[in-house]
């Protein structure tokens, strides 16, 4: 693609493997707290549990329906809550353990060190545009050896608003100094990725992790991040 020079990378699930890291972390305090034992609850239904109610809390999040405070305050309560566990201090415990220990993880999907690697050496300019809280997005990119590969991080809470509105890519956008038609979006959401950078007017590729298999006529796609290079 000629007209590209600047790459910009969601975070979360695209490079940073969230979903096997919180696997991890949350698996660690629940051992942690005998979870098992004390309330005769399945490690992996919990996490089932975990997963559905905390992807919806992400969806209302990412709408602005609610704001992260909402969040931190419910997706383990009322994870314990599925299983007739109405423990407040319980729940915040997780909360507020969570974010810190889930950086002692810091796994990345496979085949992100390569793709960066090979995105390095064609001289593109790498950015980060991520949904997540700011505390701990430069954390993830510090931490598992990536940070480096990226000219400008962009996190949502530093703008105040999240994808898919047209203020953050913007701003990212006014960080990097790039033009729309210079630019490209790599993300795993099919709302907040996808559908925000076409309505904002820069092209995209979708991630397709999930399998969701979208039927839009000239969208380009991969399964695997190695794939990207089909394009780049």
């Amino acid at each position: 693609m000629k007209n590209v020079r600047h790459i910009f990378f969601d975070l979360d699930n695209t490079l940073w493997d969230h979903r096997r890291n919180a696997y991890l972390t949350i698996k660690e305090l629940f051992f942690q707290q005998n979870i098992a034992e004390l309330y005769k609850i399945d490690f992996e239904l919990f996490h089932d549990a975990y997963h559905k109610i905390n992807e919806k809390l992400w969806e209302q999040i990412r709408d602005g329906e609610i704001d992260k405070d909402y969040l931190r305050k419910h997706r383990f309560y009322d994870t314990f809550l599925h299983f007739q566990v109405d423990n407040q201090d319980l729940a915040d415990h997780f909360e507020h353990h969570f974010l810190d220990e889930i950086l002692k993880y810091n796994e990345l999907v496979p085949g992100a060190a390569d793709l960066l690697d090979y995105l390095k050496t064609k001289e593109y300019q790498m950015h980060i545009i991520s949904n997540g809280f700011q505390e701990v997005t430069d954390r993830k990119c510090v931490l598992s050896g990536i940070a480096d590969y990226f000219e400008t991080i962009t996190s949502a809470d530093s703008v105040g608003v999240r994808k898919p509105r047209p203020e953050i890519f913007q701003h990212s956008l006014d960080l990097a100094k790039a033009e729309k038609n210079e630019s490209i979006l790599i993300g795993d959401d099919w709302i907040a990725d996808v559908k925000g950078a076409q309505r904002f007017g820069i092209d995209v590729i979708f991630f397709d992790v999930f399998d969701e298999n979208p039927e839009e006529k000239d969208l380009k796609t991969v399964k695997q991040l190695s794939e990207v290079k089909q394009y780049l």
